[in-house]
């Protein structure tokens, strides 16, 4: 339980607080007062510490070392993959995942080569937060959660539990854990120094903090249906009669 406690108590400080913050307009952001001030916060630690450790990080790093590094953390989060296709009865997705790991384990280096993805065997996204939406369970509000940014309670409790399967925490000496933990990150956070760009682009006067929240939303549903997310309905009044009396007036007359 003390362990629980410690490696968890930022995550567990975050959700506490949920219940007495401001509410919006918003129902899938019902403490949008608190993430918008998480959100301020996260953004100006990436600003002065994060992106610039990450930038520097990639341009010390030659292109190979980087490469194999991403691959390497890539090859740790099979181990969840797996696990999370299994609960979620993707039987063939689960003995793929397995597959890769045994391939890029040996004969990628422990995961610095992908050789498994040269060998169609594809590299699947499934976390805990998606298993339990497959099993029913509601995402709950959104919540931005310092340094890790987006989530809903859902995924965050998918955070908690897959936490349990990823190899990096069963790292028992806690000052090279902490160490690995750092290097993923910072390897993350260097593979999307291109997307800062993306910023420029921003229509003067739209609010960053609701396109990050949508493009979150909008991401996590398309992981969970695999690609395939269920099309809404948004013509419910649609008049049907009326659109083919005026398909017909726009039909050129032969006479």
């Amino acid at each position: 339980m003390k362990n629980f406690l410690k490696r968890h108590t930022p995550l567990l400080m975050a959700a506490s607080l949920i219940t007495g913050c401001a509410t919006s307009g918003d129902p899938r952001d019902p403490i949008e007062g608190f993430n918008r001030g998480v959100y301020k916060f996260n953004t100006t630690f990436d600003e002065y510490i994060f992106n610039p450790v990450a930038t520097g990080y990639q341009t010390i790093t030659p292109k190979f070392v980087d490469k194999g590094i991403t691959n390497f953390f890539g090859n740790l989060s099979d181990v969840g993959n797996a696990v999370n296709n299994l609960l979620q009865f993707k039987v063939q997705h689960a003995a793929s995942d397995v597959g890769r790991i045994v391939i890029n384990s040996t004969i990628g280096l422990l995961g610095f080569m992908d050789v498994a993805s040269s060998m169609d065997l594809k590299k699947h996204n499934e976390d805990f937060g998606q298993t339990m939406a497959t099993w029913g369970i509601g995402a709950g509000p959104y919540i931005v959660l310092p340094i890790l940014g987006p989530n809903t309670t859902r995924s965050s409790v998918g955070l908690l539990a897959d936490s349990y399967v990823d190899p990096i925490m069963r790292i028992s000496h806690i000052p090279t854990r902490n160490t690995v933990i750092a290097l993923k990150f910072i390897d993350l956070r260097s593979d999307l120094l291109a997307v800062d760009a993306l910023k420029d682009l921003l229509v003067e006067g739209v609010d960053e903090y609701d396109v990050v929240k949508d493009a979150y939303l909008q991401r996590r549903e398309w992981l969970i249906y695999d690609g395939n997310p269920p099309i809404e309905e948004e013509f419910d009044d649609y008049d049907d009669e009326a659109f083919y009396n005026y398909e017909e007036d726009l039909t050129p007359s032969n006479s």
